[in-house]
């Protein structure tokens, strides 16, 4: 075989999300992009605000020599400080450039923790539904993926992931709100997580660490709060991107925020630093590093996310889904009409409609819709998932 056998599992496993994803390029090929209403990627089709692209042009005419220079693996320290200063004025505590990590987007950033935290054969839990690559990172580095489920409402079950956590857990790993329900974990629960974690922790004579993968955290509706980690749990490590909040999916740029409250925070911090470094990353892009430094508390625009999120709630349960609203991000994880959810998703692709199966994010029997569309998308996608439930009845 010219390949490794691990490559070779993985691509078989390979997430449905990039599959459908493809299956749609495909179709819209064939038939006419305007013929094809693509639900399938989390890849948002508004463009970054105005102060990104000013800002752009200010990076682009700065004179400064070494602009484009290596950096310490860690990231640029006044980027590192502005983040920072940030953090803790969200209520996060004592934070300062030591405290952060500069990285290649949140899917870097999660790899660069558990590369720092986890031995062989160490388990990284979950809970399902939960981002499908997740089963890929915690593989990168020889660690187990273990699953809890949530409640039928996607709220935590406290009571199975203290029963999931054994003597091999290192990471609880939340995604909050959550990708693919849009769930956002309540301030109560965390808490308790935080609890379970202190005394899973004596009890095995090990640290067990909450780390928060938060690329949504500024994508909310309805006014919700997303609970700060740092204020509540002792060993938080907080994980995002502003590939959702800045519109920059492809720059890749993010950060992993290690709470000032671990005791061990020093330690972890060379630790990921030194990941950075030889996961290949080196260090996070120095433009971009730049872009997002001053632009910490730009909120994210939601005008078009809450408006596709009324039309597909409204018009999905108006066609007789059952579904949860979404409290943040930009995804729906309806449940689907019949038992196999693959044989649905194929039902509405021949509807020229694809979405991706709820077997993919460990939670079969749903499905998900991102909606990071425009808003006459999911208008003209209505009658097609009409059909296909009047079709599964």
């Amino acid at each position: 075989m010219a390949i490794s056998k691990s490559m070779a599992v993985a691509m078989n496993k390979s997430s449905w999300i990039r599959k459908m994803f493809e299956e749609g390029a495909r179709l819209k090929t064939l038939r006419g992009a305007e013929n094809i209403y693509d639900f399938t990627l989390g890849n948002p089709s508004g463009e970054p605000p105005a102060v990104v692209r000013q800002r752009l042009r200010e990076l682009a005419a700065d004179p400064s020599l070494g602009a484009h220079r290596y950096m310490p693996n860690a990231g640029l320290p006044l980027v590192r400080a502005r983040v920072a200063e940030y953090l803790a004025s969200q209520g996060g505590g004592a934070f300062t450039e030591n405290h952060v990590i500069m990285t290649v987007g949140a899917g870097g950033g999660l790899n660069v923790v558990i590369k720092a935290l986890c031995d062989p054969g160490d388990e990284v839990l979950v809970v399902a539904p939960y981002f499908a690559e997740y089963i890929f990172y915690a593989s990168n580095h020889s660690a187990e993926l273990k699953v809890a489920r949530t409640d039928e409402k996607f709220r935590l079950a406290l009571g199975r992931i203290e029963d999931a956590i054994g003597p091999k857990t290192r990471i609880l790993l939340l995604n909050s709100p959550n990708n693919p329900t849009g769930a956002v974990y309540d301030e109560g629960s965390l808490r308790e997580v935080g609890e379970i974690l202190e005394r899973k922790s004596k009890e095995h004579g090990r640290p067990i660490y909450l780390v928060m993968d938060e690329p949504y955290r500024k994508l909310v509706y309805d006014e919700i709060q997303v609970p700060n980690i740092f204020s509540m749990v002792r060993r938080a490590i907080a994980v995002t991107s502003h590939s959702k909040d800045l519109n920059l999916p492809g720059e890749r740029i993010g950060y992993i925020a290690i709470g000032p409250q671990n005791d061990d925070s020093a330690a972890m911090f060379d630790a990921m630093t030194m990941a950075n470094r030889i996961l290949g990353f080196v260090n996070a892009p120095a433009l971009q590093q730049r872009l997002v430094g001053p632009l910490q508390g730009t909120p994210a625009e939601m005008t078009v996310y809450r408006e596709n999120r009324m039309i597909l709630t409204e018009g999905l349960q108006q066609a007789g889904y059952d579904l949860v609203p979404p409290q943040g991000g930009f995804y729906l994880f309806p449940k689907s009409p019949i038992e196999d959810d693959v044989k649905f998703t194929g039902m509405l692709q021949e509807r020229n409609t694809l979405v991706v199966p709820g077997s993919g994010f460990g939670a079969p029997g749903h499905f998900r819709i991102a909606f990071c569309v425009e808003p006459d998308v999911c208008r003209r996608a209505l009658p097609a998932f009409a059909e296909a439930m009047q079709a599964a009845k």
